[in-house]
C-alpha cells in the first residue's frame, strides 16, 4: 500500500509530521507492506534566497509582528519537535528557495534513497541553519547520504526534474491540498497536518482494511494538524 507525502523542506509542521507519521509506521503490524513516496511542495515558489538577511528580522516583517511575537512562535514549534526527538534551530534558519533541493529529493528516489535524502535535507534546513538553495551545500548533503558526486554536480547546474517537481505541485492543487504535510493512504485517505501518532495509526489501520477489502471508504478527522499553507502561514 502507497501513502504519498506532500510537503516542503521549509516547512516545520513536515518534519515534525515526519516524525510522528514514522512512529505509527514503527509500530504498525503491515508495515513492510508499505511504500512511502515523497512528492514535492513549495510553499513560496517565488522566494527569493537570502543568505545574509537576519531569519528573525525577515520573519517579523513577513508576518508583521513584533521580534516577542516572533520569538514565541519560534518557540512554541521548538517545543513541538523536541516532542519527538528534534532540535530545531528556527532563529537561525536561512531564507532559501526550495526548488533545488526538492530536485535533489527527485533524483534520490532513482537510487532508493529518497527517505535519508528527505531527512539529511529537513534536518539541514531545521536544525542545522544550512542554505539549502546552495549547490555545494547540497552536493555535501548528497554525497553524505551515498549519492553520486558528479551525477548530482551536473542535474545542479541543469533544470532536471524541474518539471516533475511540478506536476507534484499540479496534483497536489488538482487534490485541493493547499497546506502541508498532507498525507494520502492508498490514493483515497488524506490526513492533512502534523497530526498526533495515534491518528495516523488509526489512518494506516483503516486505509489497510479498505486496501486488503478493495472498498472505498472516506477518512475524516474531526480536527486539522499543525500545517503550514500556501502563503506562508504556519500553525
Amino acid at each position: 500500500m502507497k501513502v504519498s507525502i506532500w510537503s516542503d523542506i521549509r516547512c516545520p509542521f513536515c518534519y515534525i509530521g515526519k516524525r510522528k507519521f514514522e512512529a505509527a509506521l514503527a509500530n504498525f503490524p503491515h508495515k513492510d507492506k508499505i511504500t512511502v513516496e515523497w512528492k514535492s511542495f513549495e510553499l513560496d515558489p517565488y522566494l527569493e534566497t537570502q543568505p545574509e538577511v537576519d531569519y528573525t528580522e525577515y520573519f517579523m516583517e513577513n508576518k508583521n509582528v513584533d521580534r516577542d511575537t516572533a520569538l514565541g512562535m519560534f518557540d512554541r514549534v521548538s517545543k513541538m519537535a523536541s516532542e519527538v526527538g528534534l532540535h530545531f534551530n528556527v532563529e537561525q534558519g536561512v531564507i532559501a528557495n526550495s526548488l533545488n533541493a526538492h530536485r535533489l529529493l527527485y533524483y534520490s528516489k532513482t537510487e532508493d534513497l529518497a527517505d535519508k535524502t528527505k531527512e539529511t535535507l529537513l534536518k539541514a534546513q531545521l536544525e542545522q541553519g544550512k542554505n539549502i538553495d546552495d549547490a555545494s551545500v547540497l552536493l555535501d548533503l548528497a554525497v553524505q547520504v551515498g549519492l553520486n558526486k558528479e551525477k548530482v554536480a551536473a542535474l545542479l547546474a541543469s533544470d532536471e526534474y524541474t518539471y516533475e517537481v511540478r506536476q507534484d505541485e499540479l496534483e497536489a492543487r488538482n487534490l485541493g491540498i493547499s497546506g502541508v504535510p498532507f498525507f494520502v493512504l492508498d490514493h483515497k485517505f488524506g490526513i492533512s497536518g502534523a497530526q498526533p501518532t495515534e491518528v495516523f495509526a488509526e489512518a494506516l489501520e483503516k486505509a489497510w482494511k479498505n486496501y486488503t477489502n478493495e472498498k472505498l471508504t472516506l477518512l475524516t478527522v474531526d480536527k486539522a494538524g499543525e500545517s503550514c499553507d500556501v502563503d506562508g502561514n504556519c500553525n
